[in-house]
């Protein structure tokens, strides 16, 4: 009866059947949430609370009534209380973004300016990875005005922050040094758009604007790579008993099923494509036991100018390419730093496409590329492809401007933890 009223639009009906349930079912959720509805919209807000403070107590999970709950505590005037349940909720159900957005509003009427800023970018990126709050047309009616408050508050709010992690830097080395810093902050917070001079590069996530754009870089630009070259034949024994010992290796994209690895990797062979890692290093995370187990690669690779960026970098790894693997084309995170690739074993027809551009690895011979540019690669032979992968720093940046960039981009990082929101890698 209940739903019929609801149905025929009859709020009154619908009502009186779900007040008759209660008598019976005191504790039935969805009775005590809609009853508490109609309580509200009548402005007995006092009334609300109580029956949606006895659905919580029965339903302490219950996401929709701790939301229902901030919202009436709000009206009572209850700011602390309806930040906490708010808060409640969107931990139980993070990707509530409508939530989200009254926790921010709340937070935001408290004082608590940081936590505010967080939860309204929290809920912008919740909603726009389902594809609203993207324009008006996207976005209910009466959320508009909150919505485009959010996004004023989370601009003023996130500018704030970067600046703050650049100050010292100013202060330390005189704007000029930092001229190609702001410029690519302005570019990630949205102020400004991207001038890239090469249509073929993308970044996933940070764009560094004023260094030159182009698919390989020369081996004269890193004079380190004649001591990874000249340690070929060291680093190929270890790996050798890396596969002879069945050492365990890692899925390089992660426990994906067989339908999402469709769009990253395709076979051109009988076998199922392979694209496994034996890490030294991954996003910044040591693995110490592949240290232990292949001492030398790890001595010469340790004496490499890696990037390293707390949560980001470095990224080491021998890279093992499956007979008959193609690696669909994809595109990296930033320009700030390069890809190094020191082949180990290269059967014959395996080769990496970078921007068009193709390369044929040669063992103990380097390559370096910026894989912002779309590249793929590939193993058309019936044999393994072993690779190492390491990254380093684009040469054509400053000491001050590298130091700069692994202060932002941690900044960032924890900036979109403390948000829960995803953050490109390396």
């Amino acid at each position: 009866m209940a739903l019929n009223g609801l149905r025929q639009g009859d709020a009154a009906q619908a009502e009186q059947c779900f007040v008759r349930l209660l008598e019976q079912q005191p504790d039935d959720a969805e009775a005590l949430q809609f009853v508490a509805s109609r309580h509200l919209v009548r402005g007995d807000a006092s009334r609300a609370l109580v029956m949606l403070s006895a659905a919580v107590k029965a339903h302490p999970d219950h996401p929709d009534l701790l939301h229902q709950l901030g919202v009436v505590q709000t009206v009572a005037g209850d700011l602390a209380g309806a930040a906490s349940s708010l808060r409640r909720c969107v931990d139980i159900a993070p990707n509530m973004f409508v939530a989200r957005l009254r926790l921010g509003i709340t937070l935001e009427q408290l004082g608590d300016m940081h936590r505010a800023l967080l939860a309204y970018f929290g809920a912008v990126n919740a909603a726009q990875a389902e594809g609203r709050w993207m324009s008006d047309a996207t976005t209910a009616p009466g959320l508009r005005q909150s919505v485009q408050h959010a996004m004023r508050f989370i601009d003023a709010g996130r500018r704030r922050t970067f600046d703050a992690v650049l100050e010292p830097l100013r202060e330390r080395h005189g704007r000029s040094e930092l001229a190609r810093v702001e410029d690519c902050l302005a570019v990630y917070l949205g102020e400004r758009q991207a001038q890239m001079p090469d249509p073929r590069q993308r970044p996933k996530f940070l764009y560094f604007p004023g260094v030159p754009s182009q698919p390989y870089y020369g081996r004269e630009r890193f004079p380190w790579q004649a001591e990874l070259e000249e340690a070929t034949e060291v680093i190929r024994e270890e790996l050798l008993s890396v596969l002879a010992e069945n050492q365990p290796l890692l899925p390089f994209l992660g426990e994906q099923s067989a339908e999402e690895l469709k769009g990253h990797l395709r076979s051109s062979g009988t076998q199922q494509a392979g694209w496994d890692a034996y890490f030294f290093y991954r996003h910044g995370d040591r693995f110490d036991e592949h240290h232990r187990r292949c001492p030398r690669t790890s001595a010469v690779l340790e004496h490499v100018p890696l990037v390293r960026i707390r949560d980001h970098a470095p990224e080491t790894l021998f890279s093992v390419l499956r007979p008959g693997t193609h690696i669909l084309p994809h595109r990296g995170v930033t320009n700030t730093r390069l890809v190094t690739h020191l082949p180990l074993i290269v059967p014959p027809d395996c080769a990496i496409n970078v921007g068009g551009e193709l390369h044929e690895w040669q063992e103990g011979r380097c390559v370096s590329f910026d894989d912002t540019f779309e590249h793929e690669a590939w193993n058309r032979s019936d044999r393994t492809r072993v690779v190492v992968i390491l990254d380093s720093w684009n040469p054509d940046l400053t000491e001050v401007e590298r130091v700069a960039v692994t202060e932002l981009v941690e900044a960032i990082g924890d900036f979109n933890r403390a948000s829960e929101v995803a953050v490109p890698m390396g």
